[in-house]
């Protein structure tokens, strides 16, 4: 049963992660669509931490696991490297942990 959830919140999770990052790829081509949907993922992990297993199951698991991209993230990372963007890189890794945490610290103060 548990798997159904994570199927669920995982068949949600990743179209609404590629609809965000495809939207904002319109206006521009830094990661920002990247940035988005893991700063919100955190927020909804850490809104979800201490409910119930089965809305972990679909929230945290399914819906935010498949919703964010380490994947991606990391591939922006190292493209920006390669192109000897150095800032650019070093921008997008202090900003997605910084927002990340913060996200995270907001969701469980929310939830306490």
């Amino acid at each position: 049963m548990r798997a159904l959830f994570v199927a669920l919140g995982a068949g949600v999770g990743a179209p609404a992660r590629f609809a965000i990052d495809q939207y904002l790829r319109k206006f521009s081509t830094k990661p920002y669509g990247t940035l988005l949907v893991n700063v919100l993922g955190s927020f909804v992990i850490g809104l979800t931490f201490s409910t119930s297993e089965k809305a972990h199951d679909l929230l945290a698991i399914g819906f935010a696991g498949a919703f964010t991209t380490w994947s991606t993230f990391t591939l922006d990372l190292y493209l920006a490297w390669k192109l000897k963007k150095y800032a650019e890189a070093l921008i997008n890794l202090s900003v997605s942990i910084g927002l990340g945490l913060l996200a995270v610290s907001i969701g469980l103060a929310l939830t306490n």
